[in-house]
């Protein structure tokens, strides 16, 4: 069974694999082109199992909202090069998961593997693209935020963005942006101190006793000039109490009433690839 130069392309547009990887799998296939698929499938399959060792630590980074504005998702796809996270179909393939997961508004990581693209999970396309590419494939990472308003962030580069939520619809985008940049700029941990666990505050009060009391003040003191300390750790941990960094003379939670007496933060998303 004979295969033209069209079947190549075709086998090509299907499977994103290399026109010499088409034209070997529809020769091995003696032309039949959903044999080829799966030889190329296959493929995918056997380089996945061989490299299922290595690290795979680069990558991409991205976020995006839906056309409501109320949905938000950030997905990270990982390879082992940094050549290949820069390459344009990479960043084309993991872009088209995260519309998969905004489409569906994927509710985990296990979800959104399950959903279909292009007529086969994503997890099976994952698979797939370690045999086109050569390299580690791992779809490593999802979350997503619902609110009244949702606003996404990417730094330039792919290897960080950021989600935020917002508890009022309509927010004046400059306004969502700034909160989204300062969330990629200064790492926070939690939206305010209500939303630390008790135990890592616990453990801040403890480790500030610990130096205070290796620096030598009175024991009687110790818990007092803690919690000063602790004050000065929720403005660096805390998104709504840490400066603003635009403005070094008001908090985020001041820059946001500035604008909206009501508006407030009800979650954020960040993560990076960058060590």
């Amino acid at each position: 069974m004979s295969f033209t130069t069209a079947d190549v392309v075709k086998l090509r547009k299907a499977t994103g694999a290399g026109m010499m990887d088409c034209k070997n799998a529809l020769k091995d296939a003696e032309g039949n082109f959903d044999r080829a698929l799966e030889i190329i499938r296959e493929k995918g399959k056997l380089v996945a199992n061989k490299r299922a060792d290595r690290e795979a630590s680069e990558g991409v980074v991205l976020a995006k909202v839906n056309e409501d504005g109320k949905f938000g998702a950030l997905v990270v796809l990982n390879c082992e090069t940094d050549f290949v996270a820069k390459n344009d179909d990479f960043v084309a393939f993991a872009d088209s998961i995260l519309n998969v997961a905004l489409v569906n508004k994927a509710e985990n990581l296990d979800a959104l593997s399950a959903m279909e693209l292009d007529g086969r999970t994503i997890e099976a396309q994952v698979t797939e693209q370690t045999g086109v590419i050569g390299e580690k494939i791992e779809l490593s990472y999802y979350n997503k935020i619902e609110a009244e308003t949702v606003v996404s962030y990417i730094h330039p580069g792919n290897k960080l963005a950021t989600l935020v939520g917002f508890n009022k619809g309509e927010v004046e985008i400059q306004v969502a942006k700034d909160v989204a940049m300062q969330v990629a700029a200064m790492a926070p941990v939690a939206v305010d101190k209500d939303s630390i666990p008790q135990k890592e505050i616990d453990k801040e009060l403890e480790i500030a006793k610990e130096k205070y009391r290796q620096e030598g003040k009175p024991e009687a003191m110790l818990d007092k000039i803690a919690q000063g300390s602790l004050n000065k750790w929720y403005k660096e941990v805390t998104l709504l109490n840490q400066t603003y960094v635009k403005d070094g003379k008001i908090s985020i939670k001041d820059f946001l009433k500035q604008n909206d007496s009501e508006l407030t933060v009800t979650a954020f998303e960040r993560y990076t690839l960058n060590v």
